[in-house]
């Protein structure tokens, strides 16, 4: 991502830019950026709204200000300029959070010495991505003339949830450990969200967060290697069920275990997550819009009727209802909502694709969605016995009538047409 437009008027006028937090850490473990930018600053918020243009003021518990351009967002803190070099102001929620780079020299700053910690999560990564990282020989700097305890002494961290600011409010505690699990944590093994979600239950609870707050921390989560992790944090410390109650459902409703060996659809739903694609070959980047889909794909079977071995009767309709008052509730854009509709409301068609008539098909097929459909049902197979079989016989129907279509000689269902019905383009 090139911050130049947003970060350089700034700098320009000699104030300082560091990332933080999760956009510091992302540079420096070499993973695809947020969709969206955390950044401190000296100047203060009449200087952002005199040098950056759209100037957005989201709340004080989410930041000082924020700019919105081509589909990125960047928050800003803004810091005294008299202890913008302390990591000790604006205190985060895990000391691991305090890590910082310079946007001007690119310098990382690392005043709590974690470069273990950091090594040590590397090493966890998925493999795919793990291996494909770039090598990044710009060690971070430690100031040893500034350290805080938070729960443990700096120097005998045994994991990153050790640090742990007891002075910090549940919410944004319970938030960023779901993330961290979510971007940084192992696929297995590592921290229990169950006993993290015990830990951070000590804390004082803060305000609720606000939906913008709830839409980042949920886009963070699906577009991270583990998102299953995070989710199961927020579940356990009962963040789900009293924000996102329409996902709280999902563990509420068995499988057929002859095709769901995974069990509930909560359970169902964090395993689709695992067969995704990377956006780009063995980098850590994931298409949103088809992580949304994959947790939305089943939210209308709690609201569905059984009757006899008809189950989730009308489950698709029902739950692409259901995504867009989610979607609306937590403020996303109306574009990505039309987008997830469909991907809900069409998410059991490609089973049935290569047996139904074009005229039922069609409009659907035409969509340019229908890939990421194609990918909502690999994900969807493969997380149950069913095997991937239908799948290919749906890619290859499709493929079937993306070539009719291209054939001037053929309609659209592959048949051959006569002279006068001919296509000329």
């Amino acid at each position: 991502m090139d911050h130049s437009a947003i970060f350089g008027p700034l700098v320009s006028a000699g104030y300082s830019v560091r990332l933080h937090s999760f956009s510091a850490l992302d540079c420096y473990m070499g993973l695809a950026p947020l969709p969206y930018t955390l950044a401190e600053t000296n100047a203060d918020i009449p200087v952002l709204a005199r040098l950056l243009e759209g100037l957005r003021f989201p709340g004080a518990d989410i930041a000082d200000g924020a700019v919105d351009m081509d589909g990125h967002s960047w928050y800003f803190r803004c810091i005294d300029p008299e202890e913008i070099r302390h990591a000790d102001s604006n205190a985060p929620s895990y000391t691991l959070l305090s890590f910082r780079r310079d946007w001007n020299t690119k310098r990382f700053q690392d005043p709590l010495d974690l470069y273990p910690l950091l090594r040590a999560l590397r090493r966890e990564l998925p493999r795919n991505i793990r291996e494909n990282l770039p090598q990044n020989n710009d060690s971070p700097r430690p100031d040893p003339g500034n350290r805080k305890e938070y729960s443990l002494p700096v120097q005998e961290y045994p994991s990153w949830e050790a640090g742990l600011n007891p002075g910090v409010d549940l919410f944004r505690a319970l938030m960023d450990g779901a993330l961290i699990l979510a971007r940084y944590g192992p696929e297995q093994g590592g921290p229990s969200p169950a006993k993290m979600a015990r830990l951070i239950e000590t804390l004082a609870p803060g305000f609720p967060p606000k939906p913008e707050a709830q839409r980042l921390l949920l886009t963070g989560i699906l577009v991270s290697p583990n998102p299953g992790r995070g989710l199961e944090l927020l579940k356990s410390a009962g963040f789900i069920r009293e924000f996102w109650p329409e996902l709280a459902a999902l563990d509420d409703v068995d499988h057929s275990k002859e095709f769901h060996p995974e069990g509930n659809v909560w359970k169902h739903t964090l395993e689709t997550f695992r067969y995704r694609k990377t956006i780009v070959h063995n980098q850590s980047a994931y298409d949103l819009r088809l992580s949304l889909g994959l947790l939305l794909h089943d939210v209308g079977k709690p609201l569905s009727a059984s009757s006899g071995s008809h189950r989730f009767n009308g489950h698709a309709e029902l739950g692409a209802e259901a995504a867009r008052k989610f979607l609306e509730r937590l403020e996303f854009k109306s574009s990505l909502i039309s987008d997830i509709y469909y991907l809900v409301k069409n998410h059991m068609l490609p089973a049935a694709l290569p047996r139904l008539p074009l005229i039922r098909t069609q409009e659907v097929l035409e969509s340019p969605l229908f890939p990421t459909l194609l990918e909502l049902y690999r994900c969807d197979e493969s997380s149950s016995f069913k095997g991937l079989d239908g799948y290919y016989e749906s890619s290859a129907a499709y493929q079937s009538y993306l070539r009719n279509r291209r054939n001037p000689y053929r309609s659209a269902d592959g048949k051959k047409m006569g002279k006068r019905s001919i296509r000329r383009y």
